[in-house]
């Protein structure tokens, strides 16, 4: 049986949601301020060395899939507001009435 959320639970729903979100975009931010600070390391010591490998995609390709993931789990398969642990809260409060 469904149960009806209460104005305040939305509430916080809501606020863990764009919570996540907001972690998502700081990642993004961070992911391309980094990556590009590496690009700009590759391109001037490439000049210097004669080393034309760009190194720096090992570590821009790893971080993009765990970039990939935060970005799954906030936008593509959310969680559903709990339902799974207010059931179970719920549970343990009617075993404790019990008691």
């Amino acid at each position: 049986m469904p149960v009806k959320m209460s104005e305040e639970e939305m509430r916080q729903i809501a606020e863990r949601r764009v919570a996540e979100k907001k972690g998502f975009f700081i990642h993004l931010v961070v992911y391309i301020t980094v990556n590009a600070f590496l690009v700009g390391v590759w391109a001037m010591t490439n000049g210097l060395t004669n080393y034309s490998f760009p190194w720096f995609i090992y570590p821009m390709a790893g971080w993009g899939i765990g970039l990939i993931f935060h970005f799954l789990a906030v936008f593509v398969f959310p969680k559903r507001g709990g339902e799974w642990e207010r059931r179970e809260i719920q549970k343990e409060i009617e075993k404790l009435k019990k008691e």
